[in-house]
């Protein structure tokens, strides 16, 4: 393998590839024996990770430089050829589905594999080929408008990421100039928006009606690997969240206030823990990536060789630069078993996170990809992908002074309580989106009408200083996962839960609970969420109780730090 940014890139002939998986599906029906059926399986899985590590090289490289017109139309080609495989790729599966030998593939490869092919069989239809394209391209169009904003902000011209920093700053007067001028910046294109949203919600409706379902929650719930699930589950989660996580965050935002010395906790304030700052890396990009190949070394033999095998082929872009795509992501090139990190560097706190939190999706994909060779099981589901990153985040706490030093407890200190007031928010999303598609002609006022009624009842805390468009309900404009990943931004709730389970088991037996944790990342996406829980002896979060259960070590370490500072 070369370096990241010399991997060779070539389009895919993706219509070829649909006429060699025609080729397959033909074989497959006529195989005459296992070996022989094996062996074609084989055969798609080679031409699907070559097409998946090409399309993901061009991905990668256009959200590092959307401006680059060859990758924007690469992406534009792979966004109108990639969903036109759906008739092809609907034939294979139900040809392995009711193959003669699938008893002999679920002996060698476990009932998982058929679990998820009967679950994607329901969302591919080529019906909703057109469809797919139009989502695609309107994604695109999100992502170049949320990464080309920018507005002037004390003589610096400055993107959404560029004004964290300010955001952060422990003059309050320059958090809240800061704020007022985020907030601006999605204002001022709050009309494009909501004209994409409105278009996005028209799409997806439209799909889910072709697929003849009730409500467009049923196809985001098989794209987002949550076949297991229905909202009522979801409904009872966030009822739990607000019963338990909410009462306590509204201690820690409280304590937080009297830390910082206001009257009342703003917006602007909440991301600050402490009146002389939040903890922050003293340190270069390349400085910070040698710590965390140090401490990744002393984590685990495991974690040693997975960074040095990130660091040895530079698979890695975490500073932000003009262009760039926010946000962070993990993706995979399977031709290579290798992952990618991508990442927005802002000099916070939030630059370590990424080196733990994405790090715990790349070590959980740089050993499933090592174990299996079906690309089904090179990821889990959601909602378990996510506990890998969340735990990885509190198991790295040891070594965080390589990172901040002699303010390392400080980090602790703040990050926890982040972890833990963040959850009302995560749900907050969640319910805004079952809301959104059980009323898909709500106008762009009533929408945000809707968020900020949902986020008074999650977070009775926020307070946006009289900003009106925020104050109106404009905040949920921020989250690219509504735009993006319909649906998802519940996984991260739901992980966090076997995260502090994690935490939990970390007071109590720190070499069993990595254990468990590492034989969870081994697993990759090989067994159902419900079996992933019980092989790594977590809690199930839908059941009553369970929040409080997977939680209470978390808020009683708040409690007793907040009693005794």
């Amino acid at each position: 393998m070369q370096k990241f940014c010399d991997l060779p890139y070539k389009r895919p002939d993706v219509e070829g590839v649909g006429r060699q998986l025609e080729t397959l599906v033909e074989k497959l029906k006529n195989a005459g024996s296992y070996a022989e059926a094996r062996a074609l399986l084989m055969e798609k899985e080679t031409m699907y990770r070559d097409l998946q590590t090409a399309a993901s090289v061009a991905h990668v490289r256009n959200t590092i430089d959307t401006t680059d017109a060859f990758y924007e139309k690469e992406m534009e080609y792979l966004d109108g050829q990639m969903p036109r495989l759906l008739p092809m790729e609907k034939a294979w599966t139900q040809a392995l589905l009711h193959s003669s030998f699938r008893p002999d593939f679920e002996k060698e490869f476990g009932h998982e594999l058929f679990r998820k092919l009967e679950a994607e069989s329901r969302a591919q239809d080529p019906a909703i080929i057109e469809d797919r394209v139009e989502e695609a391209s309107l994604c695109t169009e999100y992502s170049k408008l949320s990464a080309t904003s920018s507005i002037e902000f004390r003589g610096e011209t400055c993107n959404f990421y560029g004004l964290l920093k300010h955001m952060n700053s422990t003059d309050r007067e320059e958090r809240r100039e800061a704020f007022e001028k985020w907030a601006q910046l999605y204002e001022s294109i709050s009309d494009k928006l909501d004209d994409i949203y409105d278009r996005m919600i028209a799409v997806r409706c439209r799909m889910a009606e072709k697929l003849e379902m009730k409500n467009y929650w049923e196809l985001a719930y098989l794209d987002t690997q949550k076949s297991e699930f229905n909202p009522d589950m979801m409904a009872a989660f966030r009822r739990q969240v607000k019963e338990v996580i909410t009462p306590a965050a509204a201690k820690v935002r409280a304590a937080q206030a009297k830390r910082l010395g206001v009257d009342k906790l703003r917006y602007y304030d909440e991301p600050l823990f402490f009146a002389d700052g939040n903890a922050a890396p003293h340190a270069t990009t390349k400085e910070m990536i040698e710590s965390a190949r140090q401490m990744y070394h002393a984590l685990s033999k495991e974690t040693g060789e997975f960074f040095d095998f990130m660091v040895q082929y530079d698979l890695f872009d975490l500073e932000s630069k003009p262009g760039k795509r926010p946000g962070g992501y993990c993706t995979s090139l399977e031709s290579y078993k290798a992952p990618f990190i991508f990442s927005n560097f802002n000099g916070t706190s939030a630059d370590v996170d990424v080196l733990t939190h994405e790090a715990g999706h790349a070590f959980m994909a740089y050993n499933s990809m090592r174990r299996y060779d079906l690309s089904e099981y090179a990821w889990s589901n959601y909602c378990i992908d996510e506990i890998h990153s969340m735990s990885m985040e509190l198991f790295t706490y040891p070594w965080m002074d390589k990172f901040f030093g002699k303010d390392a407890d400080k980090y602790r200190y703040g990050h926890l309580r982040d972890t833990l007031s963040s959850i009302p928010y995560l749900v907050c999303v969640d319910e805004f989106q079952h809301k959104v598609f059980e009323n898909p002609k709500m106008s762009a006022k009533d929408r945000r009408t809707l968020w900020r009624s949902i986020e008074k009842e999650y977070m009775p805390w926020r307070d946006y200083d009289g900003n009106a468009f925020l104050e109106e309900g404009g905040f949920w404009m921020q989250k690219q996962h509504i735009f993006l990943f319909p649906f998802y931004y519940i996984d991260y709730a739901l992980a966090q839960m076997g995260a502090f389970d994690f935490y939990t088991k970390m007071q109590e037996n720190r070499e069993s609970a990595w254990q468990d944790y590492y034989n969870l990342c081994c697993a990759g996406g090989s067994r159902g969420y419900f079996e992933l829980l019980q092989l790594a002896h977590l809690h199930n979060p839908f059941e009553e109780g369970s929040v409080a259960a997977c939680a209470k070590a978390a808020i009683e370490e708040i409690e007793k730090t907040e009693v005794t500072e």
